[in-house]
């Protein structure tokens, strides 16, 4: 009895209580394209505030196939006595016998789920391959889908680094927010490890896994002016030195090392490269005007942009994954209209306007544009008209 009671004070809040914190997820995907359903696994670095029995964090049409607590400065671990899903309030809420000291640990879940057709979380779509239909797999998180794809603390505010792996056909690509650091095959399965994200929010993680083909060119290098920053270059880092009109200095330290100019890809459908070759041209343009004009060099070593049948909205600035539905991205010299030339540049400016001014690992750092709530960070919209004008 006395445990139902405490179970209850979870349900119907509209924030994730504090006593665990996020500091790294280490997500490993399997999605199985033929039956539409993936499996995985999570191992999160937690920092427990407050000594608890309980651990409370998001997953919504997930099944949860087993949990595991490690405590970092004994290794002793717990399996929870119980566990509860809530799809009403989307949370799972997992329970201890033993209470968990303050302290750092890591807590592993197994899980599965379905490839939706909701464009929403993790969800299939369709591309052709000659004339056979086939299936990909997309990732939409804006703004509280993430919990669709694997257990996590779903809120802004509530920055991570990822570490992403993914199983997947041989044939088949696999894109995510950071470059691919090593592939191992075994048969006709291939599993691709992605470096290590910067701190980000779990809304801005992206996967996309399909048949594509890719044009690339690369920015210029340097990193730029501005009559109130100053850029220092000291062990191969970036120092950003900014005064404000009271004369107020802070410091900004980008965590990226310095790249010989950011590697700037456009993924098309299979056969169709051609078409993202004007996107590509405005992309590179775009970024080094945009990290001049911001005074904020892009902090990633890499910018993909992708083409997917089917999307929700126009596009999602994922960090270092932007992913456009195929008529905003794509364009024909010989059959689209000079409107759809328009509307492509258009987007291609203000999703990467976007990601330098609200996705940058160095405004995440310093919270400059980090709503403790989704709800607030709608007002990056409002710049819209602006970056169409550039």
């Amino acid at each position: 009895m006395e445990q139902n009671q405490n179970i209850k004070q979870f349900k119907g809040q509209t924030r994730l209580p504090k006593f665990a914190i996020p500091d790294r997820y280490d997500l490993h995907l399997k999605p199985y394209l033929s039956v539409c359903t993936f499996s995985g696994t999570i191992c999160i670095d937690l920092r427990i505030i407050e000594p608890t029995k309980f651990v409370v964090l998001n997953a919504l049409e997930l099944n949860i196939h087993g949990v595991l607590f490690t405590d970092s400065q004994n290794q002793q671990q717990f399996s929870p006595c119980d566990f509860v899903l809530d799809d009403d309030d989307e949370i799972l809420l997992l329970v201890f016998e033993e209470t968990l000291n303050a302290g750092d640990g890591m807590l592993r879940i197994d899980f599965s789920g379905i490839l939706n057709e909701h464009l929403r979380g993790f969800y299939r779509c369709t591309y052709m391959d000659g004339d056979q239909k086939k299936n990909m797999a997309v990732t939409q998180f804006e703004a509280v889908d993430a919990r669709r794809c694997f257990p996590c603390w779903d809120e802004p505010a509530l920055k991570a680094t990822f570490k992403i792996t993914i199983d997947l056909p041989l044939e088949l690509i696999a894109l995510s927010n950071m470059p691919i650091i090593d592939e191992k095959l075994d048969g006709n399965v291939k599993t691709v490890y992605f470096e290590e994200s910067p701190l980000m929010s779990t809304y801005l993680v992206a996967v996309v896994i399909g048949l594509f083909d890719y044009v690339e060119d690369t920015t210029a290098d340097g990193v730029c002016a501005h009559p109130r920053l100053c850029s220092v270059v000291l062990e191969n880092r970036i120092f950003l030195i900014f005064t404000n009109t009271m004369n107020v200095t802070t410091l900004y330290i980008s965590e990226r090392v310095m790249h010989a100019g950011v590697k700037v890809r456009v993924y098309c459908p299979f056969c169709q490269a051609n078409k993202g070759k004007y996107a590509l041209s405005i992309a590179v343009k775009a970024l080094d005007l945009f990290a001049e004009y911001f005074s904020m060099p892009y902090p990633l070593p890499k910018l993909d942009m992708v083409a997917v049948p089917e999307f929700s909205g126009g596009a999602m600035e994922n960090y270092g994954l932007i992913i456009y539905r195929e008529n905003e991205l794509l364009y024909d010299d010989l059959q689209s209209t000079a409107a759809r030339k328009q509307r492509v540049s258009n987007a291609a400016k203000l999703l990467l306007a976007l990601l330098l001014l609200f996705e940058n690992s160095t405004c995440f750092q310093h919270h400059l544009f980090s709503p403790e709530i989704y709800d607030a960070s709608r007002i990056q919209f409002s710049l819209k008209p602006y970056f169409h004008c550039f």
